[in-house]
Formats: structure tokens, C-alpha cells, sequence
């Protein structure tokens, strides 16, 4: 399985980091050992100083696909929930600064946190769903999916346009204002519509 994630997909977040808006979604890739085990903490690298939490909504792959249509795109994804794109912020933008790419600092092991998967017909407009990142008990992140530039139909026909998608791929749908670093013992839950998908703790 692969994840695919796209960047600069809430107008706040790309003016909070003073990106410009792009003309079409930004993807990127992280491989499956980015991934955190169930129930392990997130441990910040020796090789960063400023990691930041980005989270997000994020799909689950239930059917192979390539070039989908826009309008045959909501049959290829079966749940939802909330993920963390762990960024090392310090990195990535020294990569950008010399136009380098970004896996050092986005694809490195255990930069991906994967929350409890619910199925999408749980949920009444999945266009409009409420999410929440808590830090500590305290709101770090709140978004809502009506406010995606792209919506996840038009992801996924976007990224199939350049790499196939296979029946367990995740995708990383873009993240909301408010990220922020890391530190040492925070403590990091995830709720989408009120249902909390993860509890992840920081070392």
C-alpha cells in the first residue's frame, strides 16, 4: 500500500505558511513504514528540530482504479477517518529554499499516524464533516471539509490521473490553519464529527 498526500489544500493553512495558492493539488507520497505502529507513540527524530503536526482528513482505497472520472470517484473510497502528517518543518523548508523535494522531511519513519477507520456511509454529507485536533485538551486544529479548495472526488480523480490506485491505499487529503510543533509529552487525539479516531502520545 502507498499513501498519498496533498498539500495546500485550505486557503488558511497556505497563508499561514506564506505559500502561494496553487492552480492544481499539490501530491506527494510517503511509504508504508511512515506509518506508526498501533497504540506507539510518535518519537520525534534525532535529525530535526522542529517537527509540526499537520492533521487531516484521510480516505481508504477500496477499489482499483486508474484516470477516474470525477463523477465515478466517490466508489472508490469505503471509510474515512483522521490522520497526522508529521512534517519536519526545519527540513522541508531548507528543501524548498533549493528546490530539492520534500520526502526528507514529510516520508521518514513514523511520520504517518493512521486513526480508526469508519465507514463513510455513517456519515451524512462527507463534503461537510466537522474535525478536530486536541493538544493537551486544548483545540490545536479545527476544520470542516466544505473547505478544501479540491474535494475528495476531485482528488482522487487528479491523483489517478498519475499513479494507479490500489485497494488499501490511503490518501491524505490536506490539512486546516493551526499547525503548530511538537514537543515532548504532548499528548495528540483526533475527532471527526465528535467520534474520536486516535490518541497518540509524543516522545
Amino acid at each position: 500500500m502507498k499513501i498519498i498526500c496533498i498539500g495546500r489544500n485550505y486557503r488558511k493553512h497556505i497563508e499561514e505558511l506564506n505559500n502561494e495558492k496553487p492552480t492544481s493539488p499539490v501530491i506527494f507520497i510517503k511509504p508504508d513504514s511512515s506509518i506508526i505502529l498501533k497504540n506507539q507513540p510518535f518519537f520525534i527524530p534525532d535529525f530535526t528540530n522542529d517537527v509540526h503536526y499537520e492533521t487531516e482528513v484521510i480516505l481508504k482505497i477500496c477499489k482499483l482504479g486508474k484516470s477516474i472520472d470525477k463523477k465515478f470517484a466517490h466508489k472508490y473510497y469505503d471509510k474515512i477517518s483522521l490522520g497526522i502528517d508529521f512534517t519536519a518543518r526545519d527540513i522541508q523548508n531548507e528543501l524548498k529554499i533549493n528546490g530539492l523535494p520534500w520526502e526528507k522531511s514529510k516520508a521518514f519513519d513514523g511520520s504517518a499516524l493512521i486513526g480508526d477507520w469508519i465507514d463513510k456511509n455513517e456519515f451524512k454529507d462527507v463534503n461537510d464533516l466537522n474535525f478536530i485536533l486536541k493538544k493537551n485538551g486544548s483545540d490545536a486544529q479545527v476544520g470542516n471539509t466544505s473547505y478544501m479548495l479540491w474535494g475528495f472526488d476531485e482528488l482522487i480523480s487528479e491523483i489517478s490521473k498519475f499513479f494507479t490506485l490500489k485497494i488499501g491505499d490511503v490518501i491524505f487529503t490536506g490539512t486546516p490553519s493551526g499547525v503548530n510543533s511538537v514537543c515532548e509529552n504532548d499528548l495528540f487525539e483526533g475527532f471527526i464529527e465528535k467520534r474520536n479516531v486516535f490518541k497518540v502520545n509524543i516522545k
